[in-house]
């Protein structure tokens, strides 16, 4: 009874206890803010390719479509050639991501729309961490013929 109540009133040790538990919960919040880091930087990244598989979309234009109104001239885009265009400069800009494919290219009268994706993963896999998701980003960049 005598060593339970000394035991009680004796701190010793019990700064380790919380040391401990402080040392788990900045580990954690550093692992979560290495993966939030890594998911927006990868996500930089796919949009940077999108934006160029967009422009590559809106370009792909031969000179037989361009259509003249007057005095402007304006390109009139082709779905084959803007999906062409769209899957070659992301298979050469996108070669550090991971699975990454095109899931659209569409063409209206005067502009591209690319919509890109990539798996994502964090750079260490946690408890609390996904193994890892998929990213989806589009673009949209329009035709201009200048004269």
């Amino acid at each position: 009874m005598r060593l339970a109540r000394r035991l009680a009133r004796e701190d010793d040790g019990s700064t380790l206890v919380l040391t401990i538990g402080f040392a788990a919960l900045a580990l954690a919040l550093i692992l979560a803010v290495t993966a939030a880091t890594s998911l927006l930087i990868e996500r930089r990244r796919l949009f940077t390719v999108a934006d160029g598989a967009a422009l590559a979309a809106a370009e792909a234009f031969a000179l037989e479509q361009v259509r003249f109104d007057g005095e402007d001239a304006a390109p009139e885009l082709a779905d084959g050639a803007v999906d062409q265009a769209a899957a070659a400069w992301a298979a050469a800009a996108g070669s550090g991501l991971a699975h990454l494919r095109v899931d659209g290219a569409s063409a209206d009268a005067r502009s591209a729309t690319v919509s890109v994706s990539s798996a994502w993963r964090p750079p260490v896999v946690t408890l609390f961490l996904p193994e890892g998701v998929r990213l989806e980003v589009s673009s949209t960049a329009r035709a201009v013929f200048v004269d």
